[in-house]
């Protein structure tokens, strides 16, 4: 009896804090459905074609980043994972811009500031859905990418202090 009690109040406080991830959402659900059970997202920006933008970063940590497309009528188009080593790869160094790259791969989870390496942008990302890495992209004082440059980390994430 005891152990029920605790699942029915485990149950009902996560349905409370509404936490659900944007990638479970289908096309055709509304924008207002999607703020009520994900939350505000970490940016909203318009498409060149006219569409809704929310992008749910989960950095800088976190190693997902959703992009919820919508269209005029405010219904989800689609709901695209935007750190994957698919896309990583499409960024190319003195071809693309950081406009590019963040509308590739969504806000950088850390934004460096260096006299002689210039900007550097990193993403956290798991490769194969498993190994934690970062991507790093460095940036030319025009904005172009200088380089991109992916990193596994074998620590997972611990210090060795």
């Amino acid at each position: 009896m005891r152990i029920a009690v605790v699942l029915i109040v485990m149950a009902f406080a996560a349905a409370l804090t509404g936490c659900v991830s944007p990638r479970s959402f289908a096309p055709g659900s509304d924008l207002v459905e999607v703020l009520a059970r994900a939350g505000p997202p970490t940016d909203i920006r318009m498409d060149v074609n006219g569409d809704e933008l929310w992008e749910y970063a989960t950095g800088p940590s976190g190693t997902e980043t959703y992009l919820v497309r919508a269209g005029a009528d405010r219904r989800v188009k689609e709901v695209t994972q935007l750190l994957t080593e698919e896309r990583m790869n499409t960024i190319v160094p003195g071809k693309m811009t950081k406009a590019d790259a963040r509308r590739i791969l969504g806000k950088p989870s850390e934004v460096t500031f260096t006299g002689a390496a210039g900007t550097v942008w990193s993403w956290r990302f798991k490769r194969d859905g498993i190994q934690l890495g970062y991507l790093t992209v460095r940036f030319n004082p025009d904005n172009t990418v200088f380089e991109r440059i992916a990193i596994i980390d074998f620590t997972g994430g611990r210090r060795n202090d």
